[in-house]
């Protein structure tokens, strides 16, 4: 029994030590070197995204319902979170792309017409790029580690984009509450 409440105690220690190095890292004006690092590229304070973006989906089953089932305002809260617009601004940039495709595949299946299926995946294209110069501005804002190309970042949210912005989520939603 004691020892259980010896692990419980040094678990909360390191989850506390890692939120106040979160809380530090994030508090801390950052500067940017003048040449880039070959390993880390700009800025000194490198972090990463939190959870991993397939394996961590489901840990919160809220967010992932959240992300699932109404995408766009996921998207909307988690850029106006991160400062990058107004949550119904955002959200409804994002339906309306999402729509687009979705009209233009429904007219595809009615009228045969091939024009319809070039817009819809124009559309469906318009749609990742949109989510991820975003997701590429927030790696840039809270100075994530990756390799720092928004193609990455366009084909996560073009192929896993609930698990996409249930990482966005997570990870904005953390920084949050580490600076109130």
């Amino acid at each position: 029994m004691a020892e259980r409440e010896g692990e419980a105690e040094v678990a909360v220690a390191v989850i506390d030590f890692d939120m106040l190095c979160s809380a530090v890292a994030a508090a801390a004006p950052t500067k940017v070197a003048e040449e880039p690092d070959e390993r880390w590229g700009f800025g000194h304070v490198q972090r990463m995204w939190e959870g991993e973006l397939l394996a961590d989906y489901l840990d919160d089953r809220r967010i992932a319902m959240e992300a699932t089932c109404c995408p766009c305002y996921s998207f909307g809260k988690n850029m106006q979170r991160a400062n990058l617009g107004s949550c119904f601004l955002q959200g409804a940039i994002y339906l309306t792309l999402r729509l687009l495709a979705l009209i233009s595949l429904v007219a595809f299946f009615l009228t045969k017409n091939n024009a319809y299926v070039y817009f819809g995946v124009g559309s469906a294209l318009l749609v990742g790029v949109y989510l991820g110069y975003f997701r590429t501005r927030i790696r840039r804002q809270f100075n994530i580690r990756g390799n720092n190309s928004w193609i990455d970042d366009c084909a996560s949210h073009l192929v896993l984009p609930c698990c996409t912005l249930s990482q966005v989520h997570n990870h904005t939603f953390g920084y949050v509450e580490l600076l109130l």
